[in-house]
C-alpha cells in the first residue's frame, strides 16, 4: 500500500460566517496553531477551502498523529479536527488513503463516504466519488454497514486543486474564536474553581486574557501564587493567557477591616480589587474587567453586592459564570484542566480577615460613606505599581507599548 504524509483537517464553525473578515480569523487560527504546535513534528500549515490543513512529517505515527489531533481539539477556534492522509487526485490512491483511513479508526460497525469537490477541473463528481470509493470499502470490510444516517464513522474526502485529504477519524473541538481576534481583557484570577473557568471561557471568545491575582501576602502565605501560576501554565498550553499580575494585597485589607464596619469588608476589598484591575488595565490596553462570579453564589455575588462593587469602575465587568452553578463550573474546569489545582487548598485575600456576617444587600450610599474613610485615590497607583508581572506563551498577545514621555 502506498505511504501517504499525515495531516490534521482543522475545521471552524464561527470564523466560516465572518464575511469579509473571514480572512483576519483564519490567519489568527493559522498563527496561533504555528506557535503552540512546537513540540509536534510539523511541516507546514496551509488554508485549503474553508478548512486549516496542518502537514505532519513524513513518517510520523499514528499515536502521534493522534496526540497531534487532541491537543489542535483544544485551541480555542477549533470546531473539529480529522486525522488523515493527503494523497493525490487520484481516485486508486483516494480508495487506498480512504482504507488506511478507516483503519485508524477503533471499534465501529457502521459508515458513509462524504466526498466533495472544491473545483470542477475533477471530473468525477461528488456523488460518484460517494460511490466508488464506498464499493472499495465495502469490499475490503464486508463486516461493516452503510448507514447513511448517524453513521458510527464519516470517511470524508475532500478534493481541492492540487491534492486530495481523506480522513475518518474526528473528534471535536472546544469552538470559539481564535484567541487574539476580540481584544484584550484583564481577568480577576483565584486559585479556585471558578476564575479560572471564566478566563478559559473569555479565551474561548477571542480574547486576549491578562490575569490580575491578589494575593494575601504578607498576611497570608504565597501558596496561592504558586497554584496560580499552575493553573496559567495549563491555560497557556493552548494560548488562553498571556500575562499574570500578581498583586500584594494583605496590608490594604488589614488597613481596611480596621476601619470599615464588619459586615461592609468583603464589598470594600472587591471595589478596590476591581480598582487596581482597572489600572491595570488599562495600562495594558484592556478594555474590560472579567470575573468569575456566579449569582447568588456567596456573599458577595447577590445583586445589591454586584452592583457596589461594579459601580467602583468605568470598564465593563464580564461575568462569564452568572447563570452557572457550581456543578457546571467543576465540569467546565475538567474541560480546562484546572481543576485538580483549583481544587487544592491555599489560604488567599478571598479568606483574609473575614468578618462573621457579611452584608448580602448592600446599600451603595453607605458603602461610599465608608469608603471616604480610605485613601483610596493613593493606594490604586500604589498597588499598581507593586503588582509584579509574570508571562505566558499566548500566540495572540502584543504588549502595549509604553508612551514616550513629553519634553
Amino acid at each position: 500500500m502506498t505511504e501517504f504524509q499525515r495531516i490534521c483537517l482543522v475545521h471552524y464553525h464561527e470564523i466560516g460566517l465572518k464575511g469579509h473578515n473571514r480572512s483576519t480569523f483564519e490567519m489568527r487560527l493559522l498563527k496561533n496553531l504555528e506557535a503552540l504546535l512546537t513540540d509536534f513534528d510539523i511541516v507546514t500549515i496551509h488554508r485549503i477551502s474553508g478548512r486549516l490543513c496542518v502537514f505532519l512529517r513524513e513518517g510520523t505515527d499514528w499515536e502521534t498523529e493522534k496526540r497531534c489531533a487532541e491537543f489542535i481539539r483544544k485551541v480555542p477556534g477549533v470546531a473539529r479536527v480529522s486525522s488523515g492522509y493527503k494523497c493525490e487526485r487520484d481516485l486508486k490512491q483516494m480508495e487506498e488513503a480512504a482504507l488506511a483511513a478507516m483503519a485508524d479508526v477503533d471499534d465501529f460497525t457502521s459508515f458513509k463516504v462524504q466526498a466533495r469537490r472544491n473545483h470542477t477541473d475533477f471530473e468525477v463528481g461528488s456523488m460518484d466519488m460517494n460511490r466508488i470509493i464506498g464499493a472499495a470499502l465495502c469490499e475490503a470490510h464486508p463486516e461493516k454497514k452503510v448507514q447513511m444516517k448517524n453513521p458510527d464513522v464519516v470517511v470524508g474526502v475532500e478534493v481541492v486543486q492540487n491534492a486530495a485529504y481523506v480522513y475518518a477519524r474526528s473528534v471535536r473541538g472546544v469552538g470559539g474564536l481564535p484567541v487574539g481576534s476580540s481584544g484584550k481583557v484583564a481577568c480577576l484570577l483565584s486559585s479556585g474553581i471558578d476564575s479560572p473557568v471564566a478566563t478559559w471561557r473569555m479565551a474561548r471568545r477571542g480574547a486576549v486574557c491578562i490575569g490580575v491575582h491578589f494575593s494575601g501576602r504578607p498576611q497570608t502565605s504565597d501558596t496561592s501564587e504558586y497554584l496560580v501560576d499552575d493553573i496559567a501554565h495549563v491555560l497557556e498550553k493552548t494560548g488562553c493567557i498571556a500575562r499574570v499580575y500578581v498583586v500584594p494585597f494583605g496590608d490594604y485589607q488589614r488597613e481596611i477591616s480596621l476601619k470599615v464596619p464588619p459586615q461592609l469588608r468583603v464589598i470594600m476589598y472587591r471595589r478596590l480589587m476591581f480598582k487596581v484591575a482597572q489600572e491595570i488595565a488599562r495600562r495594558e490596553g484592556a478594555k474590560a474587567l472579567v470575573t468569575g462570579e456566579s449569582l447568588g453564589q456567596v456573599a458577595s455575588q447577590t445583586l445589591d453586592n454586584i452592583r457596589c462593587t461594579d459601580a467602583a469602575v468605568e470598564l465593563p465587568v464580564f461575568r462569564p459564570l452568572i447563570g452557572t452553578d457550581k456543578l457546571e463550573i467543576i465540569d467546565m474546569a475538567q474541560q480546562a484542566g484546572t481543576f485538580e489545582i483549583s481544587s487544592q487548598d491555599a489560604p488567599d485575600c478571598c479568606t483574609l480577615f473575614m468578618p462573621r456576617s457579611p452584608e448580602t444587600h448592600a446599600q451603595l450610599e453607605d458603602v461610599l460613606a465608608a469608603e471616604a474613610l480610605l485613601p483610596i485615590d493613593e493606594w490604586v497607583p500604589e498597588i499598581a505599581d507593586a503588582a509584579e508581572p509574570h508571562d505566558y506563551r499566548c500566540p495572540g498577545y502584543k504588549p502595549k507599548k509604553a508612551r514616550k514621555a513629553q519634553v
